[in-house]
């Protein structure tokens, strides 16, 4: 599984970051989510699926 965050969609918020950690992060520089990795391991997919979910503004989308 892979995964985008659109970088003008995104506010900042943290949501993802706080729902799966291991596959987010908010960028220093830009104070726009990222993500860390290239490809989600399969033992956080189910949390990587609840941020997108999750995400206010729709930003974060599953690559196929």
């Amino acid at each position: 599984m892979k995964v985008k965050v659109n970088q003008e969609a995104c506010i900042g918020c943290g949501a993802c970051t706080q729902i799966c950690e291991d596959v987010f992060e908010i960028d220093d520089a830009t104070g726009l989510s990222k993500t860390k990795v290239d490809e989600v391991k399969e033992e956080n997919q189910q949390a990587c699926k609840d941020a997108i979910e999750s995400c206010p503004t729709g930003a974060i989308s599953e690559e196929k």
